[in-house]
Order: structure tokens, then C-alpha cells, then sequence
């Protein structure tokens, strides 16, 4: 038998990877492209295949190692020399029988070719296409994303582009569509599993267009829907369900439950998938001392929560300080209803008690007269719908403004470091506005909002607002802000103190236009007034730069051509 070695391949810039999970063993039959092991880098989870299909021999990699690129992972003995050799027995006996013949008689020449029947493979895909395996697209850094709807089964036909379920990540619900038509052979995942990117979620038989080879062996086809072979091991099967689910009773028999002790490794990365990194980072959260739930130990988004949770609630000097709400039994004083809130404000809440706790919050409030801006709007709104154009509000003209206002005070588009030793100025200006959705508040971001026209920041604005409320918005579309709006405008009120959507520094509020009588000097005249109301982290913006900000910025909005120069 052949062997070939499988080393550790292109990893990047990393060294000394952590090795959080083997999922092979000395012994065990492998397919191509098998994963035998899992890597996790700072930012990323990575599988090393396997390169060729066979016996796993000499495994010298164990949980808890750190390897590198080249590093040696084991050797891999192909079967398929021997097995090809077994499998042709008697064509072998039928070649003898010619050979006494051979020089007198041409027609056992012939006979070899009866293999030639094999033709009806090429009419097989006329009966069919190939297979495609369906995997999870971009979902951005989320890693562990809910199945929430599953909408199609096996056996059914669908279209491309046609949705074939639907995943909720923190801020958004995706749907994950079909590459190409064809008949769904089997599901891989069901409602409440958990998916990462790359994740395979079904096979589809695609209607024609595909190679013949694959058609032509249905029966080694049909292997991989059954998977007899890996079950074995259920190495080469295991893993790919454990990546795509949070589970705690699909786990893979190569690690077993309770072997994997964070503690009982040293110097060791806590196991944990890069996004529950970063929001355990968030919160400020040492993963190390939090026992995972997850398969394996791996420490889930709601291990986090649950520890942050019970330090918030018990007493100590470890806590953050503050009392906790004394629970009450509110069904002893009357009728009660419980409603779950959705997966959005759970999340919402948790962001904004967490500015709302670490910003130094100040509210600066102002007036501006958008008397001429509203007629210009009105008449300028008529005119770009009547040529297929989006409907002008006053969204459009407060992000100009924001964006022409930031310019001229810089450190509005900026962030304290985390150390809060540098204060880190951005060159970009990208500008989120909140959108009231019926699961609760999300902020699109508009991205370079000082290079773009008004018409322009109303049609993206519109067409973002309308992602929001449908809950298509993808996990990019809400990234990368450096300045946030609050405006509602269409519902009342005049003053409010919006929170600041760190860790941007600056958010303003604006509620709805009035018309009041306005002093000019000689009279008093009808003038449309907007509240404003900027709130600012004090620890980078003090009091009069915000004064100066909020009174340039009602400058803007009171004479539009400004927002020209």
C-alpha cells in the first residue's frame, strides 16, 4: 500500500496554532477531504483535511499541541491498489482463456471490449445532473448561528435562489438560498442547530448541465448519504455535524465527553470560537474561568452570558458594584403574562447597559430652523419621484450634515483605545441610523456618507430602513460606524437623551419639527423648528467642543448650501 504524508498546510502568518480537536484515530478508514483535526487561531477556526482517501497510521497529534505550517500530522495508507487488485478476479481468468487461441482466432480480441455495456452510463445524466453540496455562504464573524425555519425537506424540487432556511445571528435573520435548481437528496441540519460558515447544510441533485462522471457511479453516490464506512470510526462523519451544531448530546466519539479539561492544560487557549472570543472581550470576561457547556467543553455565547449573570447577582468584590434588582413575584398583586423577548432586544439590551455603564454620558440639546430646507425638500421630493427616485425625507440631509460636521470637528469621528491611552481618529465616515424593526432596534450603516449627494444617502437609507424591517439586513450592514442618528421625527416628542452606540463617541438625537413663532428682530415669524438633542462620551469630547459641534451643525441645516462648500 502507498502512504502519503499529511502535514500541517498554509495557516497564515500564525505559529504555534492550538490544536482544540482531534477527530481521527490510528486505525481509521478516511474519504478525501475528511477533517482529521481543528485548529484555532486568534481570529479564525480552521480544519486540516485529509489529502487522500485511506488508513490513518502514526497519529502523533494530540489535543492541546501547537503545531505550524509543515508540522507532520500522520501518514496516510491508500487501500485502493490492493482493493482494485481483490475486485478483478475473474476478468483476470477470462483474459487467460484467449490467450491459447490468440494467434489464430481475432474474435477473443473482441471479447475484452464487452465492457463496452458500461455505455449506458452516458445516459444517465440525461436522467439527471451531478450533486451539489450546499454549505453556509459569508455570515460575517459569527460563528454558532441559530437555525430558526428549515424550508424544504428532502425529496423536494426547488429553484435557484429559492431559500432553503433561515439563520438568525445576533442582529439579523438570513436566508440561506439554493446555488442551482434541482431536488433536495438529503438535510444535513434541522431547526435549532447551530451553523458557521462553511458548514454544509444539504446535497442537491442538480436538473442536467452536470459532468457524467459523477453520474455514472450512483452507487458510490449513494454511499455518502448513508455513510456505513465512517461509522466505523464516525471520524470522517462527527466532525462535520459538531461544526455546525452547539448541541450537547451530538458529540464526537473521537474526543470523548469529559476528557477535554481547559484547566488541565496549561497555557492553553479556553475553548471557544473566535466570535464568543470577541464578545467575552466585550464584556470584559477572562473565558479561563468559565466551564464551557458546548461539545467538548467549548464555551458557548450563553456560558458568557450565564457567567456574567451570576457575577452580576452575587455580592463581592469581584462584581461590578452594582446592587442587583431584587426579584418579585409580581402574580401576588394581580393577572400577569409572560412574553419572551426576542433574540434582538436581549442582545440590544445587553450592548446599551453596557455603554450606558462604561460612557460618561452628556447631552448637549439645540434647535434648527429647517424652514427652507422642508420647502426645498418637499418640492425636490416630488421631482426625483417623478423620475423613478427615492422619496426625500429629512434623514438624507441630517447625515450630510453630520458628515460635513465632522469633518471640521474630527475628534466626533473618533474612539478611545481600549487601554484609554490613544485616541484613534478615523479617516472614514461612515454614519449608522437606528430602524425600528417589529423584533426590536438595529442600526444599518450608511458607509462613506461624505462622498455621496443627498438623493444618493435617501435612496440607501430607504433601501437599508426596508432590509431592517424585513430582517435581511447582513451582518457587514451594521459594522464599521463611526457616528450614530436617532431620529424620531415620526413619532414626537422634542428633547430625549439618546445612548452612545459605543464605541463611537457621539450619537444624535432628533425629534419632530414644530412650527413656532421665532423672534427676528423686528417680528415675530412662523418658522419649522427641530429639536436636537447630541449626546457625547465626555471622556473624549468636553463641553464646549460639543457646544461648537451642535451649533455648526444647526448652521447646516438652517441654509443647505452650506453643505455644498
Amino acid at each position: 500500500m502507498a502512504a502519503s504524508e499529511v502535514r500541517i498546510p498554509d495557516i497564515g502568518d500564525f505559529d504555534d496554532v492550538p490544536v482544540i480537536e482531534v477527530l481521527v484515530s490510528d486505525g481509521d478508514t478516511v474519504e478525501v477531504d475528511t477533517p482529521l483535526l481543528t485548529l484555532e487561531s486568534e481570529k479564525a477556526t480552521m480544519e486540516v483535511p485529509s489529502p487522500a482517501a485511506g488508513v490513518v497510521q502514526g497519529f502523533r497529534i494530540k489535543v492541546g499541541d501547537k503545531v505550524k505550517e509543515g508540522d507532520l500530522v500522520c501518514q496516510i495508507e491508500a487501500e485502493s491498489d490492493d482493493k482494485d487488485q481483490q475486485s478483478k478476479p475473474e476478468p483476470e481468468q477470462k483474459s487467460v482463456e484467449p490467450k491459447e487461441p490468440a494467434k489464430t482466432e481475432a474474435a477473443p480480441a473482441a471479447e475484452p471490449e464487452k465492457p463496452q455495456p458500461a455505455k449506458p452510463a452516458p445516459e444517465k445524466p440525461a436522467s439527471g445532473g451531478g450533486t451539489l453540496s450546499v454549505k453556509v455562504p459569508d455570515i460575517g464573524d459569527f460563528d454558532g448561528v441559530p437555525v430558526i425555519e428549515v424550508l424544504v425537506a428532502e425529496g423536494d424540487t426547488v429553484e435557484k435562489e429559492q431559500s432553503l432556511m433561515t439563520l438568525e445571528s445576533d442582529k439579523a435573520t438570513m436566508d440561506v438560498p439554493a446555488p442551482e435548481a434541482g431536488v433536495v437528496k438529503s438535510l444535513k441540519v434541522k431547526e435549532g442547530d447551530k451553523v458557521s460558515e462553511g458548514d454544509e447544510i444539504c446535497v442537491i441533485e442538480t436538473v442536467g448541465g452536470a459532468d457524467a462522471e459523477p453520474e455514472a457511479e450512483p452507487e458510490p453516490e449513494a454511499e455518502p448519504a448513508s455513510k456505513p464506512e465512517p461509522k466505523k470510526s464516525e471520524a470522517a462523519a462527527q466532525p462535520a455535524a459538531d461544526a455546525s451544531t452547539e448541541s450537547h448530546g451530538d458529540r464526537s466519539p473521537v474526543t470523548p465527553v469529559g476528557e477535554f479539561k481547559p484547566e488541565a492544560q496549561p497555557g492553553m487557549l479556553p475553548h471557544a470560537s473566535p466570535a464568543v472570543r470577541k464578545y467575552a472581550r466585550e464584556l470584559g470576561v477572562d473565558l479561563s474561568q468559565i466551564q464551557g457547556a458546548g461539545n467538548n467543553g467549548r464555551i458557548l455565547f450563553e456560558d458568557v452570558q450565564g457567567f456574567v449573570k451570576t457575577q452580576l447577582a452575587s455580592p463581592g468584590p469581584e462584581t461590578s458594584g452594582i446592587p442587583p434588582i431584587p426579584a418579585q413575584d409580581f402574580s401576588k398583586f394581580g393577572e400577569i403574562e409572560e412574553k419572551p423577548l426576542s433574540r434582538i432586544r436581549k442582545l440590544s439590551a445587553s450592548y446599551l447597559h453596557r455603554s450606558w455603564v462604561n460612557v460618561p454620558h452628556v447631552t448637549q440639546t439645540d434647535e434648527a430652523d429647517i424652514t427652507e430646507l422642508e420647502a426645498f425638500r418637499k418640492s425636490a421630493s416630488e421631482d426625483l419621484v417623478k423620475v423613478g427616485g427615492s422619496k426625500l425625507t429629512l434623514l438624507p440631509f441630517i447625515v450630510k450634515a453630520c458628515a460635513v460636521a465632522m469633518k471640521d470637528f474630527p475628534e466626533f469621528n473618533s474612539s478611545l483605545s481600549p487601554d484609554g491611552d490613544k485616541l484613534i481618529l478615523k479617516k472614514y465616515c461612515h454614519i449608522g441610523f437606528a430602524a425600528d424593526t417589529p423584533n426590536g432596534l438595529v442600526v444599518p450603516v450608511i458607509r462613506d456618507a461624505d462622498k455621496k449627494g443627498i438623493a444618493a444617502l435617501a435612496a440607501e437609507s430607504g433601501e437599508l430602513a426596508k432590509k431592517a424591517r424585513d430582517g435581511k439586513l447582513k451582518p457587514d450592514e451594521m459594522k464599521g460606524g463611526c457616528f450614530s442618528i436617532s431620529s424620531l421625527g415620526g413619532i414626537g416628542g422634542s428633547h430625549f437623551t439618546p445612548i452612545v452606540n459605543a464605541p463611537e463617541v457621539g450619537i444624535l438625537g432628533v425629534s419632530r419639527g414644530v412650527m413656532k413663532p421665532v423672534w427676528d428682530g423686528k417680528a415675530f415669524q412662523p418658522r419649522m423648528m427641530v429639536p436636537l438633542s447630541l449626546s457625547y462620551d465626555h471622556r473624549v469630547i468636553d463641553g464646549a467642543y460639543a457646544a461648537r459641534f451642535i451649533v455648526h451643525l444647526v448652521k447646516l441645516l438652517s441654509d443647505i448650501r452650506r453643505l455644498s462648500l
